[in-house]
Parts: C-alpha cells; structure tokens; sequence
C-alpha cells in the first residue's frame, strides 16, 4: 500500500463502525476502486443495516463530508450528560427551530444531537407533541442510540433505556404542582 492511500483513507478500514452526518451510524464493509470518466477512484462501501443502505463515499472526500470515527466513551459521557440538563428552547417561530434540529441532526455531532432529544423531549406529565416535534425526537433518538448501541456494544434497545435515564435525571419536565406554582409566584411578588 502506498503513503497515498493511507492518507486518503485517514485511518478508516474495513469492517469499521463509522458516522456518516446525513444518515448515522454505518459500517464500511469493503474499500473498492472504480474508473469513473478515465480516473481510478477509490471508494469506501459504506452499509446502513437499519436503513437497508450502502453508500460509495470516495476517501479522498471523507473529510469534505464530515465522516467520522464513533464518538470516545468520554464523548459520549458529555452527551448523556448534555441530556439531563434544561431544555433550550427558543421563542422562535417552529419552522426555524425545526431547521435549527435538523441541521444539528445531519451535523454527525453527537453532543448537538442528544441536545436536540433532550430540547424535544416529553415525559407523560407533560403535553402532546406536534407530528413534526415528534419526528424530529425520533430521528435525533435514533441517530444517538445507534451511536452510542455501536460505541458501548450494547443493543439499540439498551442505550435506548440509558438515553432515557439520563432525560429521567433532568429537571422535573411538565407542569408544576398548583402549590409550588402559587408559592415561585409568592417568591416573585416578593421580590418585586
């Protein structure tokens, strides 16, 4: 093998877990070259079991499409830990927050994804969610527990229940009691 192809390949290999950005967690399942209008181009096969997928990223485009290897454990340690924290949510019309999660979701970023899960996050005291809210939960949910399944080699299943945890940790989510809602207003007053 040549300094060049090393290089190009950037320390991705065969039968190596990967992130895509646009489609999650896959698995490059062979390095194949094809002659594409006269050049010898060489391409990781990339599988999305999930998706029933297989993409062909050329190596040398890796970089420019933000592939990357799976996250570290302590990586992954900030984004459940990003989960138990305050929702952040705009006061911005949901068509802009709604392309805001989109785009951390496509970003490949694990931190920005289970930021999105816990901003999108319901627990059953609180209100319906929109179809859109809800969709956009689930993909974010998906991208992080396939990543964090690959990363901790458990099922999808599992890291499911752990992402759930880590939610169930957050501050209390829904409406609060009438009491302790009567005594913050109390409090303000107060302060006023």
């Amino acid at each position: 093998m040549t300094a060049k192809k090393t290089t190009q390949r950037q320390g991705f290999k065969t039968n190596e877990y990967i992130v895509y950005p646009a489609h999650g967690v896959g698995q490059i399942v062979a390095i194949e070259e094809q002659e594409v209008a006269g050049a010898k181009l060489e391409l990781f096969v990339i599988n999305f079991v999930k998706d029933k997928m297989t993409l062909r990223v050329p190596t040398a485009k890796v970089a420019a499409v933000g592939m990357r290897k799976l996250a570290e454990g302590g990586l992954v340690k900030r984004a459940l830990e990003t989960l138990k924290g305050r929702a952040r949510i705009k006061r911005t019309m949901w068509s802009r927050r709604a392309q805001e999660y989109e785009a951390k979701i496509n970003s490949g970023d694990i931190v920005a994804i289970s930021e999105v899960v816990r901003d999108l996050f319901r627990s059953e005291s609180q209100p319906e969610q929109s179809y859109s809210e809800r969709q956009l939960y689930e993909a974010a949910l998906d991208r992080l527990s396939r990543e964090i399944a690959a990363v901790q080699h458990v099922t999808e299943t599992e890291a499911v229940k752990e992402i759930e945890a880590a939610l169930a940790k957050g501050p209390r989510r829904g409406p609060k009691p009438a009491a302790e809602a009567e005594t913050e207003e109390a409090v303000e007053e107060e302060a006023a």
